[in-house]
């Protein structure tokens, strides 16, 4: 069609426009005061076209390899040019709601005309003759619309609201090309089911895309446009019969304007509806990977990045239409959520949660929980889902998190090797410690409690000498509270605020003679991280999420890490060097990954809580386990976790395994690398008077309680090697002193 026919068309639908309307109107609108030609002229007179906001769009979040993981969206719609709506579409549409749409400029004549009559007789709307330019600028008045009463004004069934739609429309033809029009019409468009928009209708009713909508999956979708509510497909077998109605009336239609055959017709009219309705599951409890999914969403929702109040970020993300690329790698996430699955039911009031996070970009690749994510029957607190984002802090969704335990040990360790301290360095410690003297805080504040009896935890070594690896590898509380003392206080603070320690619940850290035992709650990824910047080199990064967002005009924007060195190269290395002997020869011995790999673990004065935190060079991870209902309420003792009974939960028997398996297979794919070796010559050659005598002395218990344990072990098989029947049974120790008795008596 040309520019002149446009402008002829578009002049002439305004002058019939003001005559037939002022003629045939009349009657009606009369009543209300207007009078004819009044009514002529404001069609003449035209306003602006009416004002557009942006439609509201789906935001999408994708893995680090571009696949959907979940979605956020006040109304489900995603924008697609006309280029990308299959040809057949674009006919049904027009076909169905405005045959003449190519022809006349934005008043159908004859339409309007055959309202207007029997309008006019009936002293009100009755029958519609709206244009499909008409219809589109109802659409951009409810979408555009602030409040309720502006909603409905655009929808409210009179004539007053008639011609002001008529004069919006006509303005609205000055300012597009047909195709344009057709375009937004398409996308602005309520197909029903949810489905705002060609395209989500496509993906909601056929699972397809607009571009491969087939002649009867087009004219389903162009028949539903009238009435939406009535037809839609979701709610039932009526619903699909008045659907199938309305399809093969506009078949009818397009085989009655030569845009397809009878038999093409015939044929389509023959089909059955073919409707497969894709699920469009909204918000983070339908996500396939939900706690990741609130991580994100917190995220959009705090950071001013994405608007300057509350109201705008929650706008943004659910009327946006974003695509935001994580750093979720949907491997790492399901080896995580497996291990975690493997040892802990969903029932268990004792929970488990990991994060793996990538060391030198802080991106996290998985979140995982033993609990669904959502709420249970009747809202109970305690059942196998919850709302709380269990590897996450507070400002991520999370709860109060658990004490950290011996896992922040590591902060002391670094504080001590930048300070000098060597390999093999260590001192004499006593079977109990009082912390009644020497520790200040970071205010200068002497924080001593005299009231406080430090022991050893059971399993993690005795009083006696320790180097910094010994104390270490045996996780000696009483060796790294004196350590603690040594450094000071305040200076091993320093050193974990610098790797991002903050509390779970943001309150201040307490800082006590307790803080190297793990004393703070924290949560997993925030330790995690931590331990990631070790694996860096000291490089420590802030937990990301977000790398790339993708607004609705297609234009990119990168996320790049934010990182800093926390602590020098070489005391990581060092840091490493010595974690790495928590599994050849400390209390993970046994449990190692095949790899080079260093970690802590951490069990909790009465067992509160216990922990596994370590890292390769390539990714970390941090496991926690503790009860839901309460750590301090319900300690990890004489319980059954995932069908298993515990007389005692450490960070070796139940986080350590987790993080094992999960790391075995989140890496699988991945190469081996060894880790920077430390510098020997800074911190080589440290000695720790009496350690070597006292390391003797335990290798030669050790042996001989493995001899005794041999000995009762195959007793029995000796015996009968021996001839003597493995059923005699020794005499009890009485038996046997009556017995030596009665000898020496004899002897006498």
């Amino acid at each position: 069609m040309t520019v002149l026919r446009s402008i002829g068309g578009l002049a002439l639908a305004g002058a019939l426009g003001g005559v037939l309307t002022a003629a045939l109107a009349a009657p009606v609108v009369s009543g209300g005061g207007i009078a004819a030609m009044d009514v002529a002229n404001i069609f003449v007179e035209l306003p602006p076209p009416p004002r557009e906001e942006p439609l509201a769009q789906v935001t999408r979040l994708l893995d680090k390899d571009g696949r959907p993981f979940a979605q956020f969206y006040e109304a489900n719609r995603t924008a697609v040019p006309l280029g990308a709506v299959a040809p057949v579409m674009r006919k049904a549409i027009v076909a169905i709601e405005d045959a003449r749409f190519y022809e006349h400029g934005g008043l159908d004549v004859r339409g309007t005309l055959r309202a207007l009559l029997t309008n006019t007789q009936a002293g009100g709307i009755r029958q519609g003759g709206s244009s499909l330019t008409q219809q589109l600028v109802k659409n951009i008045l409810v979408e555009s619309a602030r409040t309720n009463a502006e909603r409905n004004k655009a929808r409210a069934p009179n004539l007053a609201r008639k011609i002001t739609e008529l004069r919006l429309a006509l303005a609205l033809e000055r300012k597009y090309r047909k195709d344009e029009i057709l375009e937004r019409y398409l996308n602005i468009a309520y197909f029903g089911a949810g489905a705002h928009g060609v395209e989500a209708a496509a993906r909601r009713f056929f699972t397809t895309s607009a571009a491969r909508l087939t002649l009867t999956q087009a004219a389903t979708l162009a028949g539903a446009v009238r009435m939406p509510y009535a037809t839609d497909p979701s709610l039932g077998r009526e619903h699909r019969d008045r659907l199938k109605m309305r399809r093969d009336l506009v078949l009818d239609r397009m085989a009655g304007l030569k845009l397809i055959t009878q038999q093409q017709a015939a044929q389509a009219k023959s089909s059955p509806l073919g409707i497969k309705l894709r699920p469009e599951p909204g918000g983070c409890e339908q996500s396939a990977f939900p706690f990741y999914c609130l991580y994100v969403q917190r995220e959009l929702l705090s950071s001013p990045v994405f608007g300057n109040t509350a109201a705008e970020r929650q706008a943004r993300m659910l009327r946006g239409g974003l695509v935001i690329r994580t750093s979720l790698d949907p491997v790492a996430q399901r080896a995580a959520e497996r291990a975690i699955r493997a040892r802990v039911s969903p029932d268990d009031s004792e929970v488990a949660a990991e994060a793996m996070i990538e060391p030198g970009t802080g991106r996290i690749r998985a979140m995982a929980a033993s609990k669904r994510f959502g709420r249970n029957p009747g809202n109970n607190k305690n059942g196998p889902k919850t709302t709380f984002n269990l590897p996450a802090d507070v400002a991520h969704g999370g709860g109060q998190g658990f004490q950290a335990g011996s896992t922040f040990k590591v902060f002391t360790l670094a504080t001590a090797l930048k300070q000098g301290w060597r390999f093999g360095e260590g001192f004499q410690t006593p079977g109990a410690l009082v912390p009644e003297q020497g520790y200040r805080n970071c205010a200068g504040r002497a924080v001593n409690d005299p009231n406080t009896r430090i022991l050893n935890a059971s399993g993690e070594g005795e009083g006696g000498p320790h180097s910094i690896e010994t104390g270490t590898w045996k996780s000696v509380n009483i060796f790294y509270m004196m350590l603690e003392r040594k450094v000071g206080l305040c200076e091993v603070i320093k050193t974990a605020k610098s790797l991002g320690v903050v509390r779970a619940d943001g309150a201040p850290l307490r800082e006590v003679p307790t803080f190297t035992l793990g004393v703070n709650e924290m949560d997993p990824v925030t330790v995690a991280a931590a331990f990631a910047a070790f694996a860096a080199r000291g490089m420590y990064c802030r937990p990301q999420v977000i790398m790339e967002i993708t607004g609705r005009d297609g234009r990119r924007t990168r996320v790049p890490p934010v990182c800093e060195q926390a602590i020098e190269q070489e005391v990581a290395d060092a840091v490493t060097h010595v974690l790495e002997g928590v599994f050849t020869q400390g209390t993970m011995k046994g449990q190692g990954l095949g790899r080079p790999a260093a970690g802590k673990t951490g069990t909790n004065n009465g067992y509160t809580s216990a922990w596994f935190a370590g890292y390769t060079p390539a990714l970390a991870a941090a496991v926690s386990v503790g009860d839901i209902r309460g750590s301090y309420r319900f300690p990890l003792q004489g319980v059954e976790i995932g069908n298993q009974y515990y007389g005692s939960v450490q960070g070796a028997s139940l986080p350590g395994p987790i993080w094992v398996e999960s790391m075995n297979q989140a890496l699988r794919e991945v190469e081996p690398q060894g880790f920077h070796g430390p510098d020997m010559t800074r911190f080589g050659g440290g000695v720790t008077p009496g350690l070597e005598e006292a390391l003797k002395a335990e290798e030669l218990r050790n042996r001989q309680r493995e001899d005794r344990h041999f000995a009762r072990r195959y007793r029995r098989l000796f015996e009968w090697l021996l001839g003597r029947s493995p059923y005699e049974r020794e005499p009890s120790w009485p038996r046997r002193r009556e017995m030596a008795e009665l000898r020496d008596m004899g002897r006498g």
